[in-house]
């Protein structure tokens, strides 16, 4: 097998790759013996040294949820931004906390989410980061009613470059527990 042959074919498809590339997906480029010649420990390897090869450079190449992907580094991203001016959407403050409560507790109905919020859950909160492909209905809990269970996606994961759910920024224990203090002359 031409080792430097494949690792620049798979540089070139992740060059032009718009999502992140699963190995499986980098495996459809190649056809017959060559297929069936490359396994998943080869193409790790040479996506390594890829990695290695990029570390100097101003894009650098990463494993996400959903597979391999080359992005531009953090610090480059302020000049490219005044390429393009469009700004990202705004999301209010119940829209980022019911988000939160979904990646933290996942997965959750809700009921979960109003009760640790305190306040009902707007429907279009909900709405707006399905829509983004940020959460999914994952099951229904076994109550009556069967609500729907949420949690995050892998493009949630590949949009904050993230490899698994545990690479979130842990959080105080109480920021995500229901109010368990009430006022001193509460009844």
């Amino acid at each position: 097998m031409d080792v430097p042959k494949l690792k620049s074919t798979l540089e070139a498809a992740l060059l032009a790759a718009q999502e992140p590339l699963s190995l499986a997906d980098m495996k459809k480029m190649f056809e017959g013996e060559l297929r069936d010649e490359l396994g998943d420990e080869l193409l790790r390897k040479c996506l390594e040294e890829l990695q290695a090869a990029w570390q100097e450079r101003p894009a650098e190449l990463v494993r996400l949820a959903s597979g391999w992907r080359l992005r531009t580094r953090a610090e480059y991203m302020p000049y490219l931004e005044r390429l393009s001016p469009e700004r990202p959407p705004k999301y209010s403050r119940a829209v980022l906390e019911t988000l939160a409560i979904i990646a933290y507790r996942q997965p959750v109905t809700r009921g979960d989410i109003e009760e640790i919020r305190g306040v009902a859950v707007n429907t279009n909160a909900i709405r707006a980061l399905e829509e983004r492909g940020w959460i999914d209905v994952v099951g229904h809990r076994e109550t009556l009613g069967r609500p729907a269970l949420y949690a995050t996606t892998r493009k949630f994961l590949d949009d904050l470059g993230l490899l698994a759910i545990s690479e979130l920024p842990a959080l105080e224990a109480a920021a995500l527990q229901p109010k368990l203090l009430e006022p001193a002359d509460a009844p």
